[in-house]
């Protein structure tokens, strides 16, 4: 299977185990992988050096090339190739971590689905693929995720005699656009036409609904996001968003359309349920996404509107980021951002140029805090990166920490507390570091492990926004350590100390990712195996034990289409597991499923 024309892999929570590998394929190897990986990480604000496991750099790879051509990765030295300094200028720590063997951009082959996402380095949140392609974005204000589509499947049934629907996953390589329509399930909402709850078994949570997705074009679209509400779940896709009740799944208010397709969101909504969707000027070639929409989750109504303007010569709003932070909807260009009020449009301030060459380009928000990195000097002799806090309301500057050359800051892993990385491509080096609230330098993470939060493509420089299976409280960074096909754990790390404080075995032998904390709890979700659905799971984020205990089993009639929805969109409210789609296949052989609930 190859991935469809024109769009990056991309492996969510990795792959179906029921088909074999295909020939080519991004990030298929074609030439014999290079040795090693990356070097150790190293301190970026001046501390000692202390060596650390973990992720690598989640980064922003180059444009893709065409999906069966992969280019081969150049050897690098192996993975804890000791470095002269980190971003700080402190030594680097010697070897640490365990070989990688780099593919493409230096991410690791693996056999069957899921390939490589394709970071520039080894080791990769979200490189290495696990067995499922589902992947998280949380609803929490820990922090704001966002994933971007890449290789697109369908439900599909299969005619077995026995009447039932049997989930397959097709690709189609039609790029014939068919139009697009309402995703409601025969019946309306609450009924299940498919019979998706027969044979549930004592214990299992019930399908309490379920919808298909809208038409799309043969070569695929985006169904970004996903916000849930005490009334809704609201989901985007392709043209359309579309509202269904939260317990019975009946329509809400819409679908409400667009003229072209949806091509960003705000990943998170406002304390007021307002959340802003950019879709495409036009269908064209030259087109950009810079059309914005603003939404109101509780009626459905569509608020102001604007364009994007471009900014100066190499400022463009060909892609737009989108973040929220309080009433403020910051726009980010490639060089530039511009904030609005998110209830009523007008326009707050713009940020762009200051210093003597710093350049805003990219932002992320969360829980009345905005975050804004900049190059500054490009192409210099001081050339390097600037994190800085803003006033959402005003945009002053609240704090400034400058970055060494050579480093950059590619994620937020948690914005409240801050928590980012750093990846250096001159040393094949990374780095996660935690501030305080008022910008100084706080830890960095020292544990010895191979972590695997989820970093999807950014079609921007950088995505800061763009990991999920990561959450943070005000002294903890939860992190899940690297599984392809059994058990891991989640790693819970002071952000005091950078060290572990405890770590949670996932209670099947599959996967398990931190969606959020709450109630003084880690929430968690399982991902499905081919004998049980999907589990939600809580763990005491304090005391001394830190056993599972379940909150929420999926059923097993359904774990093949649980494990079927591509750079799936998950999210637990109220005693409700939500799950969509992040891209939709196009396919004209069968309804794939938009969206579907669990509950008890």
């Amino acid at each position: 299977m190859t991935q469809p024309p024109n769009q990056p892999p991309q492996g969510g929570f990795g792959a179906p185990q029921d088909q074999p590998p295909q020939g080519g394929g991004f990030g298929a190897p074609q030439t014999p992988p290079a040795p090693g990986g990356f070097g150790a990480p190293s301190t970026p604000y001046g501390t000692p050096g202390t060596p650390q496991g973990g992720p690598a750099a989640p980064g922003v790879p180059p444009t893709p090339p065409p999906p069966a051509q992969p280019p081969a990765a150049p050897p690098q030295p192996g993975y804890g190739y000791p470095q002269q300094q980190g971003p700080y200028g402190a030594p680097a720590p010697g070897p640490y971590g365990y070989p990688q063997q780099p593919g493409p951009y230096g991410a690791a082959p693996q056999p069957g689905f899921g390939q490589p996402q394709q970071p520039p380095y080894p080791g990769a949140p979200g490189a290495p693929p696990g067995k499922k392609r589902t992947a998280l974005i949380i609803g929490a204000a820990v922090a704001a995720l966002l994933v971007i589509g890449g290789t697109v499947y369908a439900v599909t049934s299969d005619g077995d005699g026995g009447g039932k629907k049997k989930p397959v996953a097709q690709q189609s390589d039609d790029d014939k656009p068919s139009a697009s329509g309402s995703p409601s399930a025969p019946g309306g909402g609450g009924d299940d036409p498919e019979n998706l709850n027969e044979g549930r078994k004592a214990g299992e949570a019930k399908v309490l609904w379920y919808k298909s997705a809208p038409d799309a074009p043969g070569s695929g679209a985006d169904a970004p996001g996903m916000w849930i509400t005490g009334k809704a779940a609201v989901k985007a896709a392709y043209k359309q968003v579309f509202a269904y009740g939260v317990g019975d799944g009946r329509p809400v208010w819409g679908p409400l359309s667009f003229p072209q397709k949806i091509c960003a969101v705000t990943p998170q909504k406002s304390a007021d349920d307002k959340v802003v969707v950019a879709y495409m000027s036009g269908a064209g070639d030259d087109a950009k996404c810079n059309q914005l929409q603003q939404i109101d989750l509780g009626t459905g109504e569509k608020g102001w509107s604007a364009k994007v303007a471009d900014g100066g010569l190499f400022d463009s709003a060909l892609n737009v980021e989108l973040a929220v932070s309080g009433r403020t909807l910051m726009v980010g260009r490639s060089e530039s951002g511009t904030a609005y009020d998110i209830d009523s449009g007008r326009k707050l301030y713009d940020k762009a140029k200051y210093g003597a060459a710093c350049f805003p380009t990219a932002y992320a928000g969360g829980t009345g805090r905005l975050i804004q990195v900049s190059s500054c000097g490009a192409g210099g002799s001081n050339a390097h990166d600037e994190i800085q806090e803003l006033d959402p309301a005003t945009g002053k500057v609240r704090w400034t920490q400058p970055v060494k050359k050579g480093w950059q800051v590619t994620r937020t892993f948690s914005v409240d507390p801050l928590v980012v990385y750093l990846t250096n491509q001159d040393k094949k080096a990374w780095n996660i570091s935690t501030f305080t609230r008022d910008g100084k330098f706080r830890s960095e993470v020292k544990v010895d492990e191979k972590f695997a939060p989820r970093c999807g493509w950014a079609i921007l420089e950088r995505d800061l926004q763009g990991c999920q299976g990561v959450a943070a409280d005000a002294d903890t960074l939860y992190l899940p350590t690297d599984a392809t096909s059994t058990a891991n754990e989640i790693v819970a790390i002071s952000l005091s100390t950078g060290k572990a404080r405890w770590r949670a075995k996932s209670p099947a032998d599959e996967p398990m990712y931190p969606l959020r904390v709450e109630g003084g709890r880690l929430v968690a979700y399982v991902q499905p195996s081919y004998d049980a659905g999907g589990q939600v799971v809580s763990i005491p984020a304090t005391g001394s034990s830190h056993t599972t205990t379940k909150l929420l089993q999926n059923p097993q009639g359904t774990a093949e289409i649980e494990d079927t929805f591509f750079d799936s969109v998950v999210d637990w409210a109220d005693g409700r597991f939500f799950i969509s789609t992040g891209r939709l296949s196009g396919s004209d052989q069968s309804k794939e499923k938009l969206i579907m609930a669990f509950g008890n």
